[in-house]
């Protein structure tokens, strides 16, 4: 059996790293992993890959079509299938939905086979559409890249979409932008270090929720916050917007490699609004890295973070105007305690990986057993 796993993303994001994380779990069942990619993502060689991950670079997703052998093979891809491919009936379908379907198209898991979710939240999201679901979140591995005792320095804060004139203007200009500046090193500031690590995307929702934070953390004399993560151009305009309040007490550093080490320089980590994100990686790599996590009580959070063990939960600042944020964060400027999750060993657990492994497991065993032959 060989999977034929899709993802023709061409930005790095989680569900990249799951996906390479995947192929190694696979790899230990005694699976390979054909990944199938844009040929335009140059990250793929950057991530742990399992040995015998054989790489396909495409430019349209009709290309695959060609390339899959005759006989029944296994598509499962992150996100929901191509059009093409979720019409070719002679191969079992799959998906792994990394995006809770609540609010998006309806129709986007039609003739797939097993769609498979990332968390609870994507699951209820799925039980909603009656689409057909895997009973069990496959969740992620908290694995962070990087080692917590490395040098930080200032990288790209956009990641250019070099389909768009305006992107490859700035994406032209803005390396030469940044060697004028030069490179800073990071070093943590005295105060209450709160910080972003994540691609900076729109279902964070980062703008909002800063329009109405930032003009609270103002107030509060001795909080900084930095933001590690690389966005489209208008991501990073519209949060640039919103932390204008704090002035010079936010710093953007942009894309980094050594993930472990932003995780290292923080005092807590600051998750984005809840209800468009699946899981959250940065959530549990935090955790994994000792890193306690602020975030909003409301799920996926509510599956990644125990309240007053791995981090506070705080009710969603849309509702109350951030009133409990702020009491929150008036408490630990003045002393309450910060939890330390890696005492969390049950919790933590759950996302390692070879708790993943063991649920890949489970369903390879389904795959292999029933799905794949029933199509015979």
């Amino acid at each position: 059996m060989r999977a034929w796993q899709i993802n023709l993303q061409s930005q790095l994001g989680g569900g990249e790293v799951y996906t390479a994380f995947l192929t190694r779990a696979l790899a230990r069942h005694g699976v390979p992993t054909t990944l199938v990619v844009d040929e335009r993502a140059r990250f793929w060689s950057g991530l742990a890959l399992a040995p015998d991950t054989e790489i396909l670079r495409v430019a349209r997703a009709e290309e695959l079509l060609l390339r899959l052998p005759p006989e029944r093979s296994w598509l499962l891809a992150h996100g929901p299938l191509p059009a093409c491919l979720a019409a070719d009936a002679r191969h079992l379908r799959m998906a792994l939905a990394h995006m809770p379907p609540q609010g998006r198209d309806p129709r986007a898991y039609e003739r797939h086979d097993l769609v498979v979710p990332v968390s609870a939240w994507v699951l209820e999201g799925l039980r909603a559409l009656n689409a057909p679901a895997w009973q069990a979140p496959l969740y992620g591995v908290a694995e962070a890249r990087g080692v917590s005792g490395g040098e930080l320095r200032a990288g790209s804060v956009y990641d250019f979409d070099r389909r768009k004139l305006r992107d490859r203007l700035l994406g032209s200009i803005y390396p030469a932008w940044c060697a004028l500046r030069g490179a800073k090193s990071y070093r943590q500031r005295p105060g209450l270090t709160l910080g972003i690590v994540s691609r900076l995307t729109p279902i964070k929702q980062f703008p909002r929720q800063f329009e109405i934070l930032a003009p609270l953390l103002a107030q509060r004399a001795g909080v900084h916050l930095e933001v590690f993560g690389a966005g489209g151009y208008a991501s990073v305009r519209d949060l640039q917007r919103a932390l204008r309040p704090l002035g010079g007490r936010v710093r953007f550093w942009g894309y980094q490699e050594n993930v472990a080490a932003a995780y290292a320089g923080l005092d807590w980590l600051l998750t984005g609004l809840p209800e468009k994100e699946a899981l959250g990686l940065n959530v549990i790599e935090a955790q994994h890295c000792g890193l306690p996590v602020l975030a909003v009580a409301a799920p996926p959070f509510t599956e990644t973070v125990l309240d007053g063990e791995t981090g506070y939960l705080y009710r969603d600042p849309r509702q109350d105007g951030g009133a409990d944020f702020m009491r929150l964060l008036d408490a630990l400027l003045v002393g309450k305690p910060r939890p330390d999750p890696r005492r969390a060993r049950d919790h933590l657990e759950r996302f390692s990986f070879e708790a993943f492994s063991d649920r890949v497991g489970r369903l390879l065993k389904v795959v292999s057993e029933t799905l794949l032959p029933a199509g015979r």
